[in-house]
């Protein structure tokens, strides 16, 4: 489970328990309209690693924030109210993340949502392309859906998206934070396709455990924004900011991205092979060490027992395990998931098949 992602070097690993120990010792908190220089720090390391050309960066606490923002900026730059997302989408749960969120549980007791949102067939480009309109002023998008079950775009999808975006002068948005970091064996699952976006959300990993979230866009996309357009008290805050830089700084030392596309095929593999052995089991997808195994059945038991066996494992939906393990995971870990997985399969599939 990885706290759902956000432990992507472990819980409580020592550096950054020791950087949030020195900077709580020094400053817990400065407002973004005042200097500081852990946060400067991290400004550098995160333009350092982003994709060529995002080098302008809001800091705020959370995933959803920082799909707010970006929404925020697709109006403001474009002048358009309409945005595209896609099915199967999850952005998060304040109300414009929410309005770009496709599953009707979350959306339906809040509804009326924000308006000009509206949905089209993930990986098709050219439903997207008909979905275009004159008031369209940007296109969101997971490189790998988590939440709706662990869905990689297909080869060519992205691509066809960042054309479409060109021809008709449409910000493109990767949400990117459950993907960033070097969850897929990239440090951003973009790389996996050579494609660049306008703007990128993070969140998750980026903290290290700790809060924090960020906007990244190219420099004429968020220039658009005046002073006081959208801030953050709390937004980059010294604590989040010093475990974030201790975060980026183990990724690359430790090889972590290089080490989540090894290891994470190392987990398909065990995964590959319960698909083979059980019938119940679907389907296996994912990048590096974010992976979904699609079953046959509701999965609550399996999620209940794999408690009782020591492996607390995640959802996608009713039936769709997903699996986002700190990048630091052992092969001797990995292993000992997957013969918990195999043994509450055949138990269960004993109890549906009647054995």
């Amino acid at each position: 489970m990885g706290g759902y992602g956000v432990a992507i070097v472990g819980h409580c690993n020592p550096r950054i328990v020791d950087a949030l120990k020195e900077q709580s010792k020094r400053l817990i908190t400065c407002h973004g309209s005042l200097y500081n220089d852990v946060r400067a720090d991290l400004l550098e390391k995160i333009t350092k690693i982003s994709p060529k050309g995002l080098d302008e960066v809001y800091l705020c606490n959370s995933g959803a924030e920082s799909v707010e923002c970006a929404l925020k900026l697709a109006r403001k730059y474009s002048g358009r109210p309409e945005v595209i997302a896609m099915t199967r989408s999850y952005h998060g749960k304040t109300l414009g993340a929410l309005s770009a969120t496709w599953n009707k549980k979350y959306r339906s007791e809040f509804e009326p949502l924000v308006p000009e949102i509206k949905f089209t067939s993930f990986g098709d480009a050219d439903k997207v392309r008909e979905a275009v309109t004159d008031k369209t002023g940007a296109i969101i998008v997971e490189p790998v859906q988590g939440e709706g079950g662990i869905h990689v775009a297909p080869d060519g999808f992205l691509e066809e998206l960042r054309e479409i975006c060109y021809e008709r002068d449409i910000l493109l948005i990767f949400d990117e934070v459950q993907t960033g970091f070097g969850r897929t064996g990239k440090m951003w699952a973009c790389e996996h396709w050579n494609v660049i976006p306008d703007v990128m959300c993070l969140a998750k990993g980026i903290g290290g455990g700790l809060p924090l979230g960020a906007t990244l866009a190219k420099e004429e996309v968020m220039s658009t924004f005046k002073v006081g357009d959208h801030t953050s008290t709390l937004g980059g805050n010294p604590l989040s900011c010093a475990t974030a830089c201790a975060t980026i700084d183990y990724i690359l030392e430790e090889n972590l991205v290089e080490r989540a596309m090894k290891l994470g095929a190392v987990f398909r593999d065990g995964l590959e092979r319960l698909k083979m052995k059980y019938q119940i089991v679907r389907e296996v997808r994912g990048l590096g060490l974010m992976l979904g195994m699609e079953l046959r059945f509701d999965i609550r038991n399996i999620l209940m027992r794999g408690v009782e066996e020591g492996a607390i494992m995640l959802y996608s939906g009713r039936n769709v395990l997903r699996f986002l393990p700190p990048l630091i995971i052992s092969e001797v870990q990995i292993h000992k998931a997957i013969d918990i997985l195999d043994s509450l399969i055949s138990e269960e599939e004993d109890l549906r098949t009647g054995k």
